[in-house]
C-alpha cells in the first residue's frame, strides 16, 4: 500500500480529540489516512469531517477540515492518504 502526503495538522483539541488539518489534496469520508509525527502514528478510516462546524463528505485542496481522532496528534504532524 502506498502513502501520499495530503496535508498537515494545523491544530489539535483534546476534548473531544479533534485535529484541524490543512489539506494539500482532496479527502473524502471513507478514505484511510495515516497521521505521522515525532510521537504520533495513527492509521484510521475517516468516519466524518467538518468544515466550519458543518459536516461534509469530501474536501478539496486548500480546505481546512476537522477530523475526530482516536488518539492525540500534534501540530505539524504529516497526514498521508493510504492508496491500494
Amino acid at each position: 500500500m502506498a502513502e501520499v502526503e495530503i496535508g498537515t495538522v494545523s491544530d489539535f483539541f483534546a476534548r473531544p480529540q479533534v485535529a484541524g488539518i490543512e489539506l494539500a489534496a482532496p479527502l473524502k469520508v471513507g478514505d484511510t489516512i495515516h497521521i505521522k509525527g515525532h510521537t504520533t502514528d495513527i492509521i484510521m478510516t475517516v468516519d466524518s469531517m467538518q468544515i466550519d462546524n458543518a459536516s461534509v463528505n469530501e474536501a478539496r485542496m486548500g480546505d481546512a477540515v476537522g477530523i475526530k481522532l482516536p488518539d492525540r496528534a500534534r501540530k505539524g504532524d504529516t497526514v498521508y492518504i493510504i492508496t491500494a
